[in-house]
């Protein structure tokens, strides 16, 4: 099954529950992966890869949302926002710990034989494809740099 099908069963799921945030969450999941599917030169399909890329950006977007939420004094607002991303997470590959992450990054560190901060870029690139959806952007960003000005 992929992620499109287990997101509409899921909504389906949620309306029975009557889970109000989860529903929420799901129904703007399914409203942009149905934006991706027909864009010009989608041929009406999603593979699950751009669906986990697509999941990516919303939690990232929930989360900043959340966070200009809680400047403003709106904890209500926030604690909707991060319940929609707790929904959403679930459909996520497993997260990277931290020993994993630097693991799999001192690994691609060797492939593309950087030697210090001016290669960050080589590896950033080699890291986001290989670790797409399994860590976070930011994260993999500040590792690599710490992993390079200290190698």
């Amino acid at each position: 099954m992929s992620l499109f099908e287990q997101i509409n069963d899921d909504i389906k799921a949620a309306m029975l529950a009557k889970d109000k945030v989860k529903l929420s969450a799901l129904r703007n999941v399914k409203k942009v992966f149905l934006e991706a599917k027909t864009a010009p030169g989608a041929n009406d399909t999603l593979s699950d890869d751009d669906a986990v890329k697509i999941i990516l950006k919303l939690v990232k977007q929930g989360k900043d949302a959340a966070q200009i939420y809680l400047q403003q004094n709106r904890r209500d607002l926030a604690d909707e926002e991060l319940g929609q991303v707790q929904a959403i997470e679930a459909y996520l590959p497993k997260q990277l710990s931290t020993e994993e992450l630097e693991s799999e990054l001192k690994k691609i560190i060797a492939q593309t034989g950087a030697a210090g901060t001016q290669d960050m870029g080589k590896v950033m690139g080699a890291a986001t494809k290989a670790l797409a959806g399994k860590a976070e952007g930011r994260i993999i960003s500040e590792t690599v740099k710490r992993l390079l000005s200290n190698g």
